[in-house]
């Protein structure tokens, strides 16, 4: 019953929540991802989640359910319901992980009434995270401790999947970089109490020290410094693909606190800023290498008492906006010029 480590067998007919694919030779779902247990980034296929779910029937109705017609056409139209729950979070392409899959799964059976499936479902789910726990410890050498970090004054264990799915998704799409040389750099030159923010330098220094053996890594440090800056100007960390849509609702935002703090240009705020920030577009932040946005962070961004409050599509859409106002300004200027200092005809 793992989804996405099982070969599928079973082709489920999908119905309109499966994406179009424009380009020849790809996939409907090629712009999707899963993201394992382990950190590998693996296609979306969503056979795997029939097949799962196919498994879960048959571990409550007997061998005998795989000749059932209505199983199969239960297991059909609850995959097009996880399967179109998942796509609706990210209609464009991203990445989904493991655990989000089996969550919607349950969901799912939940609430089409199959609750004995469900409940099957949910018991081997826990047999198994039980399993991988007792591996973990028995893999674990004699005196190694877990890493515990500082987080507004609490202390908590380290979240080395949080930290593994951060550093691969920061390599997603360059094939020369891989996360495992990162991560085993972040973990070694960490300690005990380590603050969370600490462990985010951490990950970039080690991106960093890569770049000269390839220069994939320069985009990979460049993300890892990306979601620090999200942090600091939105207060949570936002992944790529939720940047798709805050970028919209946050640039208004932006520029009523620039205003507010004497940094922009009242007349900023009367362009059309919710048209302005629909058009921005967030893959454009994955274009730049660490030099370029470290550039930008030091030098450019608006900050108010050190915090900064922009977004890189957020400064460039700022600097268009004041190029913009300024000609209006001339344009103004020279009429009013050619009105006022027109010479007289005696």
């Amino acid at each position: 019953m793992q989804i996405a480590q099982e070969n599928a067998s079973v082709a489920p007919a999908i119905g309109g929540s499966i994406p179009e694919s424009s380009t020849p030779g790809r996939g409907p779902f090629s712009d999707f991802k899963i993201i394992r247990r382990n950190g590998a980034v693996v296609g979306f296929e969503p056979a795997k989640i029939s097949v799962a779910m196919t498994k879960a029937f048959l571990a409550v109705n007997g061998s005998q359910g795989a000749a059932s017609a209505r199983i199969r056409e239960v297991v059909s139209g609850l995959t097009e319901a996880v399967v179109g729950a998942l796509v609706r979070r990210q209609p464009q392409g991203g990445t989904f992980h493991i655990e989000d899959i089996q969550d919607q799964v349950e969901l799912a059976l939940m609430r089409s009434g199959e609750h004995d499936v469900a409940r099957s479902y949910v018991l081997y789910r826990e047999e198994r995270s039980k399993a991988r726990a007792s591996e973990k410890t028995a893999a674990k050498p004699a005196g190694s401790g877990e890493l515990s970090v500082v987080e507004n004054g609490q202390r908590k264990p380290l979240d080395r999947d949080a930290l593994r799915r951060l550093v691969t998704a920061a390599c997603e799409g360059l094939a020369d970089a891989k996360p495992d040389p990162i991560l085993d750099t972040t973990l070694r030159d960490l300690y005990d109490g380590v603050p969370l923010d600490e462990v985010r330098k951490s990950a970039i220094m080690a991106a960093r020290a890569l770049i000269e053996k390839d220069p994939s890594y320069s985009y990979v440090t460049a993300r890892l410094l990306l979601n620090t800056i999200r942090l600091e100007v939105l207060g949570e960390e936002a992944s790529q693909a939720e940047m798709e849509t805050r970028y919209a609702a946050y640039f208004p935002q932006f520029i009523a606190k620039g205003i507010s703090a004497e940094l922009l240009d009242p007349e900023l705020g009367r362009f059309d800023l919710n048209k302005l920030g629909k058009a921005l577009q967030a893959k454009r932040d994955l274009q730049f290498g660490y030099l370029g946005l470290q550039t930008l962070y030091d030098r450019y961004f608006l900050h108010i008492r050190d915090h900064r409050i922009e977004l890189p599509q957020a400064f460039f859409m700022r600097v268009a906006m004041g190029l913009a106002l300024r000609r209006r300004t001339a344009r103004r200027g020279r009429s009013s010029s050619t009105t006022c200092c027109r010479p007289s005809i005696s």
